[in-house]
């Protein structure tokens, strides 16, 4: 049964109990249409509780209708680690916790990068690392904008210190992409840790935090352990980080693509 709380932090939070019509919030147990949640942008309508989205969900409440382009990179994890149980999670997943492509926002065109926290919690790895960058390399080739939706527990430990490379490969990327004075978008949702958090997602020339995410490099708890000391209130959630000068604007997802177009128009305009 899902923990209840006011936003999803977990993987057993967004099992959503459903039928082909109807569902059961996971927070409120209201039972809702299907049709209406997502078309409330999968946010209960009651207590505004926020589900997790794939990658397919998330382009589809963001950008144009039918303008999403893949950008084709036939590239797989291998487990050179010969890690216990990893080659059988990486023959279920046809995409490695991110897919990106081009697409366009209100008619701006835009590189999009979207993780997938449903594979292994959206954890970096070689070929994530990879598909960044050629996303940045896309942005580049056609000086246009890039958005990267973060949704991640951080490095791949499957992967060892390849994975831990991925977060100077893209930083590395991104500065490139930076000196082009190509705008960098970077959008965290619940949750953006980890390797993630201490590299690519927190680079953008605007960070957006969603409303509710969990965005941080640690976790709370294990922070707390650390230093044996109660954190502020708040802590590691967006209002937090924007008072903190991490965050630059904390958007609810109805008005997301809103926002970023907004944002689009005043970096290509």
């Amino acid at each position: 049964m899902a923990r209840k709380t006011n936003q999803s932090s977990g993987a057993a939070e967004d099992k959503i109990s459903s039928n082909k019509l109807w569902m059961k919030c996971p927070q409120c147990d209201q039972i809702l249409l299907l049709r209406d949640f997502e078309n409330n942008f999968f946010v209960c309508p009651k207590c505004s509780y926020y589900a997790r989205v794939n990658p397919r969900q998330r382009i589809s409440i963001t950008v144009d209708e039918n303008s999403f382009e893949p950008i084709e990179a036939d590239i797989n994890s291998v487990d050179f680690l010969k890690f216990p149980g990893y080659s059988e999670k990486l023959k279920k997943q046809t995409e490695d916790s991110v897919v990106i492509g081009k697409a366009k926002i209100k008619d701006y065109p835009i590189v999009i990068a979207v993780m997938d926290f449903g594979f292994m919690g959206g954890s970096m790895g070689s070929v994530v690392g990879e598909k960044i960058v050629r996303a940045v390399e896309t942005a580049l080739s056609e000086k246009i904008p890039l958005l990267i939706v973060s949704a991640s527990g951080g490095a791949r430990m499957q992967e060892g210190i390849v994975s831990l490379m991925q977060m100077a490969k893209t930083s590395a990327a991104l500065a490139k992409l930076s000196d082009a004075r190509i705008a960098y978008i970077s959008l965290l949702t619940n949750p953006t840790t980890g390797g993630v958090a201490a590299s690519f997602a927190m680079l953008g020339d605007i960070n957006i935090a969603e409303t509710g995410a969990l965005v941080g490099f640690a976790g709370p708890r294990v922070i707390e352990q650390t230093i044996r000391q109660q954190l502020p209130d708040g802590f590691q959630r967006p209002e937090f980080l924007r008072n903190h000068g991490a965050v630059d604007l904390i958007v609810e997802r109805k008005n997301m693509k809103d926002t970023i177009a907004n944002l689009l128009r005043f970096f290509c305009d």
